[in-house]
């Protein structure tokens, strides 16, 4: 049990309405074509993409691990009558190419910019669930001009806290020996006790139906990944936001070290993936802080 929750721990760290009485924003001249398209990264990779609504600020929704952007249904549905909503599929995830050496997460981040460039926003919030929230630091580093804020989505619970080899091992050979099998287990464990079966069955299956080629390969890196330096490196100008399960305290102090303006929101009674557990007490604390930025 306790290397289950070591696990749970650290893949949270890096990990997958409004209210319609006041009035949103007016739409933004130029503003993109809604529907789907194609951004190349810099890489040669060809990045998916949804755009919905118009308005700004501009959200940009960023999944987490082996997730895609039809994870975030419920925010666009509620989000694109005031604001230009763009969901995408990282590098290996969802409709999104395949060819790229290996998987790191500052690649992400150019994923991330490649779309923003492409779609010629130029004031925009990141959204980031689980691995999400990582990818968005890297991503808000590279767009300086053009990122207003990042919301840190169940992730950067505690940037201090490390991966313990030992206990990652284990669990790495279990993904490369039965990667469904394994990714299944791994994901129901992190929705609480008495979780809808059907919504639980519909994440799991679909995380792990994924190339497990991408999965271990990320899972791999995640120990090398110092988070603390990725949000130290993300310019002081831009507001850090977390809207957290419960279950894990955030380590706000800490945290503050490397970025002074950093806090958050917690969420009870919901696991990992509170957006779509509790999806509209989720999207009014989105909403509040969308509003502060």
């Amino acid at each position: 049990m306790k290397k289950v929750a070591m696990l749970l721990a650290l893949v949270v760290v890096l990990g997958c309405g409004p209210s319609t009485q006041t009035p949103g924003p007016s739409p933004a001249p130029g503003a993109p074509a809604a529907g789907p398209g194609t951004a190349t990264a810099s890489d040669g990779v060809p990045i998916a993409y949804t755009v919905a609504g118009s308005g700004s600020p501009a959200l940009v929704f960023i999944h987490g691990w082996m997730c895609n952007q039809t994870y975030w249904a419920a925010q666009v549905d509620a989000f694109a009558p005031h604001h230009t909503v763009v969901t995408l599929d990282l590098g290996g995830h969802g409709r999104s190419g395949m060819n790229r050496p290996g998987w790191p997460l500052k690649a992400f981040g150019g994923d991330v910019a490649a779309v923003v460039s492409q779609l010629g926003l130029d004031k925009v919030v990141l959204v980031g669930h689980s691995m999400g929230g990582p990818v968005a630091l890297e991503a808000a580093r590279l767009m300086p001009d053009k990122v207003i804020g990042v919301v840190a989505v169940d992730t950067l619970h505690n940037v201090d806290e490390k991966w313990d080899p030992k206990q990652m091992k284990p669990f790495l050979e279990a993904l490369e020996k039965d990667f469904p099998g394994t990714c299944r287990g791994f994901v129901t464990s992190m929705f609480p006790k008495g979780a809808d079966p059907a919504l639980t069955e519909k994440v799991a299956g679909g995380m792990c139906s994924g190339p497990p080629e991408v999965g271990v390969a990320l899972m791999r890196q995640f120990g090398d990944y110092d988070l603390a330096a990725a949000l130290s490196a993300v310019p002081p100008s831009i507001p850090i936001r977390c809207i957290n399960s419960s279950v894990y305290p955030t380590n706000v102090a800490g945290n503050r070290t490397y970025h002074a303006d950093f806090d958050v929101v917690t969420m009870d009674g919901v696991g990992h993936f509170l957006f779509i557990e509790k999806p509209q007490e989720f999207n009014t604390d989105l909403e509040t802080i969308v509003r502060s930025l």
